[in-house]
Formats: structure tokens, C-alpha cells, sequence
């Protein structure tokens, strides 16, 4: 039935299903494997069922010109594909499905380069250079975060500063802002800058190592 509307819907005819190498998953005695022993005796069926579909952003942009056609930028392989017949809550089993995705960078230079100036101390202020691609699109809201090496999200800075509110220099080539001696952390140890875009909602530039 599935197949069947998958010729005739359009909505459903890009989306993909993996090869179905399980039993049917409905419909079960609860709290078995057996199938319906009730009057109605239903035929066993896949009601349960995991499909997707990629729509990758040159899908999109392809018709603005910005990318090839041809060229995807994000991929989906199907790992597995399989019921759990040891749940026996519903007259369903259920179905999960695991995949890998790969995305390839829409951009092959960052967008941000920065680095620490000189040497870092909790005592005395400190400066960060940073340039920018001649596209890019700054905010007054985008920040550099001090983060150690292990970080894991984007909150777990240390502390950070306002591109804008915190610059002390500006030229063609790069721009200057500064930290204050007492928001560096005294113990010290193995740092990174990572540049916060607003407008990107992400990093967007990220510092080699240093030692505070």
C-alpha cells in the first residue's frame, strides 16, 4: 500500500525507506510475539514504517546560481533498520532506524581568522586581533569567547567580549578588541578564541591553541 502510494503521491516520491528485513509489526497479542488470535484475526502488516528525505541546500540555491546542481552538500546512509519484538506494551512492535549524515562545508576558508596577541596573564589586559572575509555579515551582537581547549558547546566560555563595544583599534586588514585582566582566569592553562556570529547563529572563527 505504501509502495503503491509512493507512484501516485507526489509529496512521498523522493522520500527513501531501508529494505524491510523484519516481520511485520502489527498486529501482536500484547506482551507477546504471537500474532491476533482475537475474533478478527487481523493479517499481519508493516504499519510501522521510517522514511526520509534530504533536501540539501543546493536544491535551493542551485536555482539562484550559487551552487552546481549536481553538487550535494549534505548525504544520508541508513545503518540499520530494524523492530524490537521484545516490547509487548502495544499490539505494534517498534521500529528505529539509525543513520549517518555527512555534510560538506559550504565554505572552504573561515570566515573569521583570530589569534591572542602576545602573552596572556590574569595580570594585565589582554588583546585579540581578528579579520574578516569582505562578506561577511557582522552584528553589533557578535562576541569572542575565551574557551578551554575540552569545550564542548558554545555556553562553556569562560568569559567573552563585544566585537564592537570592545574594540579598541581598527584598519582594512584587522581589528583589535580586549579582555580585562580580571576576567582571565589565574590558573591558567591551554585556551582557545572562538569568534560567535549572530547573525550565523554559530562559530564562525576558531583560534590555534595557547597557554594563559
Amino acid at each position: 500500500q505504501l509502495n503503491m502510494a509512493k507512484k501516485k503521491e507526489a509529496f512521498l516520491k523522493e522520500f527513501k525507506e531501508g529494505p524491510l528485513q523484519f516481520k511485520p509489526t502489527y498486529k501482536f497479542d500484547l506482551y507477546s510475539e504471537v500474532y491476533d488470535t482475537s475474533e478478527k484475526k487481523r493479517k499481519p502488516a508493516w504499519t510501522d514504517r521510517i522514511l526520509w528525505k534530504v533536501k540539501n541546500l543546493c536544491e535551493v540555491a542551485s536555482k539562484e546560481g550559487e551552487f552546481p546542481e549536481e553538487e550535494n552538500l549534505i548525504s544520508v546512509t541508513q545503518n540499520n533498520y530494524v523492530s524490537h519484538m521484545s516490547y509487548g506494551i502495544s499490539d505494534h512492535k517498534p521500529v528505529t532506524g539509525t543513520f549517518k549524515l555527512e555534510m560538506k562545508p559550504l565554505v572552504s576558508d573561515p570566515l573569521v581568522v583570530l589569534s591572542p596577541e602576545g602573552e596572556w596573564s590574569a595580570e594585565r589586559d589582554v588583546l585579540i586581533r581578528y579579520s574578516t572575509v569582505p562578506e561577511f555579515p557582522s552584528s553589533a551582537w557578535d562576541w569572542i569567547g575565551l574557551f578551554q581547549v575540552t569545550f564542548r558547546h558554545v555556553n562553556d566560555y569562560v568569559t567573552y567580549a563585544w566585537v564592537e563595544d570592545d574594540e579598541i583599534s581598527s584598519n582594512k586588514d584587522s581589528k583589535q578588541v580586549y579582555m580585562s585582566a580580571s576576567e582571565i582566569p589565574k590558573m591558567g592553562g591551554e585556551f582557545l578564541l572562538c569568534y560567535y556570529s549572530n547573525n550565523l547563529q554559530s562559530i564562525v572563527g576558531i583560534s590555534e591553541p595557547f597557554q594563559v
